[in-house]
Order: C-alpha cells, then structure tokens, then sequence
C-alpha cells in the first residue's frame, strides 16, 4: 500500500508592523532633533531677554555712577532783584514803540542790569490831564514804588506837584519839571535812553 504523503503547507506569519524608514534609531534621532530645536528657540529667547536686561542695568549703573566735578552752569536769564522798585507812569499810549515813553522804559531797563532794581510801569488812562494822572501816581506811591519817573505833560506836573510830600522817593521827571532836591529831570532827545538809565542809576544808589 502505498502511503500518501499530505504536503501541508506552512502558513506564513502574520506581517509585522511596518517601522518607518531607516528603522528606531532613525526615528529616534529626528524626534531628539525636535527637541533640540525646540529648545534651541527657547534658548534664544531667554538670551535675547537676558541681554536686554544686562544692557538696561549697565545703562543705569553709569548714569548712576557719572559724575562730574565742573558746578552747574546757572540760568543766565535768571536775575537777583534788589528790594529797590523803578516806576514809570506815562499817557494812555504806554510804552507804545516810537514814542518816548518806549526810550524811557529801555533806559529804566538798562539801569536794572546794572542796579538790579525791579522796573514796573503804568499807564494814566481815560482824560489825560493833571487830575486824572494823580490818583494813577498815588497808586505807585502806594506800591511802595522807591523811584517814580514820569513822561507826558499831565503826569510830569502830578508828579513835580506831589515830590515835596514824599522826600525819601526819588523823582525823574522826563521833558519837563524843575531839579530840586528829591527830584531830577532828564530832557528829551538824543541821547534820552543813556540819561534816563544814568539817571535811575543815580537815583537807586542814593537810596542805597
């Protein structure tokens, strides 16, 4: 009897699960990559912040640490008054510019670089005569105003009239008036801007 041989074909595994190319290490290896560049980036970030951090803190420490030696230069349009006062009293134009009340203001402003004594003006306004300018100067006299000048017809006889009863205030009266004791007069004309300044200056350094 012949005996039959039952071929029995082996069944082959089931297929693994594919791995992607290049196999673990591979896969490994890109996923450290990622890591890397992750932190790479971060790393950046941090430094950059860092750096900003230095740099503020160096700027601080020298403005902090700079000094200089040299004193403070002081405000040259600064100016120390005394307790000395100049006041002009002029017509309703004040001290329009071209007219003589203006040349009179820049000599009283001269004489303040030299004496340092405060410069004011005021202006009579409404009827420009002698009894209307009066109450105008009294307001000076009551300012405690030390030097009272006076350009104008009505304002020069107010001021030549009420002179006597003030003698420690200084009188200059512009254009007109007579010199007489507390008061001085300065003509106009050339030259008004230079009298006026020497004559404040005269007139400050006697109440000195």
């Amino acid at each position: 009897m012949s005996r039959q041989v039952r071929q029995v074909t082996q069944a082959r595994p089931a297929k693994e699960a594919q791995t992607p190319a290049g196999g673990p290490l591979a896969v490994a290896g890109r996923a450290a990559a990622r890591r890397l560049r992750s932190l790479r980036g971060r790393t950046i970030a941090l430094a950059a912040g860092a750096a900003a951090v230095v740099g503020a803190l160096v700027v601080a420490g020298v403005l902090l640490l700079r000094h200089d030696d040299r004193p403070p230069i002081p405000d040259t349009r600064a100016r120390h008054y005394t307790e000395t006062d100049a006041c002009l009293l002029t017509g309703k134009d004040g001290i329009t510019a071209g007219t003589t009340a203006a040349e009179v203001w820049q000599g009283m402003q001269d004489a303040s670089l030299t004496t340092h004594a405060r410069v004011s003006y005021g202006q009579v306004t409404g009827e420009q005569s002698t009894g209307n300018a009066r109450p105008f100067l009294d307001g000076m006299l009551q300012r405690s105003c030390d030097v009272v000048l006076a350009v104008g017809r009505p304002e020069v006889t107010a001021a030549s009239r009420t002179a006597p009863h003030y003698g420690k205030i200084r009188f200059v009266l512009v254009g007109g008036g007579h010199a007489d004791g507390n008061v001085t007069t300065v003509p106009t004309g050339d030259g008004l801007r230079a009298d006026v300044a020497a004559a404040v200056e005269r007139a400050v350094r006697a109440r000195g």
